[in-house]
């Protein structure tokens, strides 16, 4: 028994699992970019009128699931693309020979609490809060 399935609207879009698992892994760093977005805490979000973002290097941020998660805010150090994760200021762990690595953090797992702004971010929000505000 199959079960039933929803009306495919877009033809540019496969619905195989196969084929999105392959685009997923193999998308190029602009699409990553967009993958790899992270949802705002929710004071944020009724600031900005905005739900998820883009992650960046030096947004501060609250994990929100896993192991790590917790009340202590931490920035983004790095956005690693190639491997779809970020990380974050204070979350490292010891390896076996002693050496401290940051531990990698996918972004969906995380709260944007403080985002890094600068001109062109500010135009994406506002840009955004502008249609989100048009459909209501």
């Amino acid at each position: 028994l199959a079960p039933c399935k929803k009306m495919k609207l877009n033809k540019n879009v496969s619905s195989s699992r196969r084929k999105q698992r392959k685009r997923h892994f193999q998308a190029p760093s602009h699409i990553r970019r967009l993958i790899m977005s992270a949802p705002m805490s929710k004071d944020m979000r009724t600031k900005y009128n905005v739900r998820s973002m883009p992650i960046r290097k030096d947004d501060e941020v609250q994990v929100v699931r896993g192991h790590y998660k917790g009340q202590q805010v931490g920035k983004v150090v790095q956005c690693y693309r190639k491997k779809f994760v970020i990380y974050i200021e204070r979350i490292q762990r010891e390896k076996a020979n002693g050496a401290t690595v940051y531990v990698g953090i996918h972004p969906s797992k995380v709260q944007i609490v403080k985002p890094k702004m600068d001109k062109d971010r500010k135009r994406i929000m506002d840009r955004r809060a502008a249609s989100s505000t048009k459909k209501k």
